[in-house]
């Protein structure tokens, strides 16, 4: 009996599930971040730099009302809505993970619609890049840029 002949069909079966897989996965991602950009394009980036978030009906930041001091995501909706207008300085200005993530989100975007429509492999690239000194390459980011806008709400940086 030819072995090769009946594994072929399965192989091919599998490889298309995979496809399969990797297109929906795609489309959800690249949904999740057009809705995303869309409704931070939608809002009206804060002129303080922060606060944009209540337009969304949600409470002003219990850390500046409690301590007064911005958490660590603060800005950051004022951030990815500076983004989604195309103004990356203020983005960066308002918030700089925030901007960062911004522009994470339109290149997840873009990946995932490109795996959607072709079933690319593209997107296990960026697999490769998540590891130990990404994740702390994160923290540092997320740390340094809390630091930055405490900075700013306090008026250190004149």
């Amino acid at each position: 009996m030819n072995m090769t002949s009946t594994a072929a069909p399965a192989i091919h079966a599998s490889a298309e599930n995979g496809a399969a897989i990797r297109r929906l996965i795609g489309a959800v991602v690249a949904a999740g971040a057009a809705g995303l950009l869309g409704l931070a394009a939608w809002m009206e980036p804060a002129e303080n730099g922060l606060g944009t978030h209540t337009q969304l009906n949600m409470p002003p930041c219990a850390w500046i009302l409690a301590a007064d001091i911005p958490c660590p995501t603060c800005g950051m909706t004022t951030a990815f809505a500076h983004a989604a207008d195309g103004d990356l300085p203020a983005a960066f200005m308002a918030q700089p993970m925030g901007a960062v993530l911004a522009v994470v989100a339109a290149i997840l975007l873009v990946v995932g619609a490109y795996t959607a429509l072709t079933g690319s492999r593209v997107a296990t690239l960026f697999q490769r890049l998540w590891g130990r000194r990404a994740a702390w390459a994160l923290v540092v980011g997320v740390g340094g840029a809390w630091l930055y806008k405490i900075a700013t709400y306090k008026d250190f940086l004149g």
